[in-house]
Formats: structure tokens, sequence, C-alpha cells
């Protein structure tokens, strides 16, 4: 998943998901974290929108949801804690 631009909302905006995110209990740097290195990717169940499972710099294991904005830009849509597959 080549990207070179993740799109965050502002941190004041309500509605955003940077906000969103937070509501998770994850930030930004985080979320970029399992972005940048993830364990693997496909498709939400729920969404069918492109997604990453991956890992914090704490071990946490995360899915990111997002959606692709153009070929080199991408803006989460979403991000939570998930149990590591067996």
């Amino acid at each position: 998943m080549p990207y070179f631009r993740l799109i965050w909302d502002g941190p004041d905006d309500v509605y955003g998901n940077v906000q969103h995110i937070a509501e998770h209990g994850l930030d930004i740097e985080e979320v970029e974290e399992a972005l940048g290195n993830p364990a693997s990717e496909g498709v939400s169940d729920s969404t069918g929108r492109p997604c990453v499972w991956g890992y914090t710099l704490e071990e946490v294991y995360i899915i990111v949801i997002y959606e692709e904005v153009d070929e080199d830009a991408i803006r989460v849509v979403t991000a939570y804690e998930v149990p590591e597959p067996n």
C-alpha cells in the first residue's frame, strides 16, 4: 500500500477522523505506526473499504479503515483495537 499523504481532519472537528480514533483510545501517531508497517491488508467486512491490521509501538494490535482519495493519498476513516489473529 504505497501512499505519500495521509489526510487528517482538524483535531477540533467533532465529526472528524482525529476525534473518531480518539474515541477508540488512539492517536494519529499510533495509527500512522500501523499504516507504515502493516501486518496484513484487506477489506473491511462492515464497510467494504480498504483496511490494514498492524501494531502500534506499544504492541497494540489495531485495524485501520481508510478511503483512497487519489493514487497517492488516503484518509483514515476509523481505527480501533482488535483481537490478534490466532
